[in-house]
């Protein structure tokens, strides 16, 4: 039988997850030694295919990898058909409403205006408050947006709030948790069921270890 497929997000996911796996007793010799390969084998039973955060859930849709290590960010913000298995504890950030130190966000009568790299993330927030915002969507620095004026403030990911001081911007208040997590394709967990589930096993068994 073919290897089961894991695509990893590139970056420190990919890292973190290949120390994961090698705790877990997995050879990752090919992912410290890729070169320029994205394909790469894990041990005799697994394959890594390394891609872009929002690339792993579209092979995952699409049937041609298996599993994928991808932030709860990404999944919050695209959603899709996957099966949400473990939490892997590490990639932990958080998301957080910011604005200019001092303003007085949630006063005042009238409508705010938000910038922000995950729009879904944004309205599902101030859909809970019952709260009518206009959403911006901004590719790069978000912390630009209130220093410009174009937005009362920004939903974003937040690691350690330094960037947000030094741009004169305070959390008003925390959104959602953020860590990794192991996704499954529905047809995978179905035919390579026992697979899947022994290997997720072995990673939760070595999880801050």
């Amino acid at each position: 039988m073919k290897p089961l497929r894991i695509a990893l997000t590139k970056g420190r996911l990919e890292s973190s997850t290949a120390k994961l796996m090698e705790k877990a007793g997995l050879d990752c010799s090919a992912l410290h030694d890729k070169g320029r390969r994205l394909i790469l084998p894990v041990g005799d039973s697994l394959e890594a295919v390394l891609a872009k955060a929002g690339d792993v859930i579209t092979y995952l849709e699409h049937g041609v990898c298996d599993l994928g290590v991808v932030g709860k960010d990404v999944i919050m913000e695209r959603g899709g058909q996957f099966f949400e298995i473990l939490d892997l504890k590490f990639g932990k950030c958080g998301f957080a409403l910011a604005a200019p130190k001092g303003a007085d966000f949630y006063g005042g009568y009238g409508g705010k205006t938000i910038a922000t790299k995950y729009p879904n993330v944004a309205r599902r927030f101030f859909q809970g408050k019952n709260m009518d915002v206009r959403v911006i969507k901004i590719e790069g620095s978000v912390e630009l947006a209130p220093l410009l004026g174009l937005a009362d403030g920004i939903v974003d990911l937040v690691e350690t709030g330094a960037t947000l001081r030094e741009n004169g911007l305070m959390v008003v208040e925390p959104v959602a948790e953020v860590s990794a997590r192991l996704i499954v394709n529905a047809a995978s967990l179905k035919l390579r069921k026992g697979e899947i589930e022994d290997l997720a096993a072995r990673l939760e068994a070595r999880l801050d270890k």
